[in-house]
């Protein structure tokens, strides 16, 4: 019989697989009449993997294509598109050029001709031109500054839309005339689509007003010229985008649920919109499994609850982590001692923060281990070092960069 983490690893695999971007870009395109020229551009985590479909799907109609991901998320070359690669989740020289080279391919095209926009979670970094004289420097300040402060991500996104040339239907306004259409896979809750990538081709909701409240809300410390694009506001209205949103946690967590009946397992999915503090929604899942194995309550094992979203981390420390692995390591401070229980927190996207692990795995012996190591997780997470003390337990998940990017899933198995 399996163990409780080899299951776990199979509703990863399982449910990550389902919500490949591949076959959703394929079906949006199939079919569809394109006149005048056609150029593809591709940003975020996912975007090699759209752009590789989109060209199986329009091979010689696409006259350019460019894709802009993140370093190591390329898989190889594709007919007719430039590979580029550069920073996340802040921004480089590259996320310059590279953005450069996007806004020149779209630039002199006419009114029937053709930008097709596939958009992935991590192409706000990715995809960047500061407005006015703001320079690459005033990006890193402050987005730094939001990474830290605990903002979520679309208080994140307000401010980068205002301070972007790019970024709140400015892209649009850029291939203008030409007809642009996006298919975007959604990272964001809720679907929000001004916010998925801080919304390049879309009429913007958001306003100045509710960006400066942001900055008086985490105290954060602007420029005069950040001041002054941030009194400017977003286009309201943008006329030439047409907008598909495939893809989604919702996705992500139905496939999981399938995938743990097939093992055996009674799912039950608590929620799609997690968006708390990483440590506190570790303790929440903990705390359930304590509930289900004293009083059969919410299921009776085997079972396991299962939840989507991003949570948050405020950084106090120097460490190397994040938002998954933190909260995994601060659910194994819960259940050290207990039998047949784990408690699992991944990115879809094969990368959590800096690192190359996607989450962490713990079960009831993870405490017992690091404790063993002289390895404290309460000062550990004081210091945001969750990377360290996972890899100590052998409690990292690992899958790579999986080729998508829909939030992140939590589960807690009871066996």
């Amino acid at each position: 019989m399996a163990t409780i983490k080899e299951d776990a690893h199979r509703i990863i695999q399982s449910s990550i697989k389902r919500v490949l971007p591949d076959s959703a870009v394929k079906r949006a395109l199939t079919g569809q009449t394109f006149q005048g020229e056609v150029i593809v551009i591709a940003i975020g985590k996912a975007a090699w993997n759209m752009a590789n479909a989109a060209a199986e799907i329009l091979g010689e109609r696409i006259k350019e294509g460019i894709v802009l991901t993140k370093y190591e998320h390329s898989q190889g070359d594709i007919k007719g598109f430039s590979i580029l690669e550069a920073a996340h989740p802040l921004p480089d020289e590259n996320t310059i050029v590279g953005t450069a080279k996007i806004i020149e391919a779209v630039s002199n095209l006419s009114p029937m001709d053709t930008v097709i926009f596939l958009v992935s979670g991590g192409g706000s970094a990715l995809f960047e031109k500061p407005a006015g004289n703001l320079k690459l420097d005033d990006f890193l300040q402050i987005t730094d500054q939001l990474l830290k402060c605990g903002a979520d991500i679309v208080e994140i996104n307000t401010i980068r839309k205002h301070l972007s040339a790019v970024k709140g239907g400015k892209f649009a306004t850029l291939c203008a005339p030409a007809n642009v259409y996006t298919i975007a896979l959604s990272d964001i809750l809720g679907d929000r689509p001004d916010s998925i990538a801080s919304g390049p081709t879309c009429a913007d909701f958001s306003t100045s007003a509710e960006a400066f409240a942001i900055v008086e809300k985490y105290g954060l410390k602007l420029t005069d010229e950040m001041k002054k694009e941030l009194c400017i506001e977003t286009p309201k209205e943008v006329v030439n985008n047409t907008m598909l949103i495939t893809g989604s946690v919702k996705e992500l967590c139905l496939a999981a649920a399938e995938e743990a009946k097939h093992l055996g397992y009674n799912p039950l999915i608590l929620s799609t919109f997690v968006d708390c503090e990483a440590k506190e929604a570790g303790r929440l899942l903990a705390s359930m499994g304590k509930t289900i194995q004293k009083d059969g309550f919410p299921l009776k094992p085997p079972c396991v609850i299962i939840c989507g979203g991003e949570t948050i981390v405020r950084i106090t420390g120097k460490g190397k982590g994040g938002r998954n692995q933190e909260l995994a390591l601060s659910a194994a401070a819960s259940i050290v001692g207990m039998e047949n229980i784990a408690v699992c927190a991944v990115g879809s996207d094969g990368t959590d923060g800096p690192t190359d692990a996607a989450g962490g795995l713990v079960d009831g012996h993870t405490k017992e281990i690091l404790d063993q190591k002289g390895i404290s997780i309460d000062a550990i997470l004081a210091e945001n070092d969750s990377n360290k003390a996972l890899a100590l337990a052998d409690a990292l998940v690992m899958t790579g960069p999986t080729g998508t990017n829909v939030n992140d899933l939590y589960f807690l198995l009871c066996k």
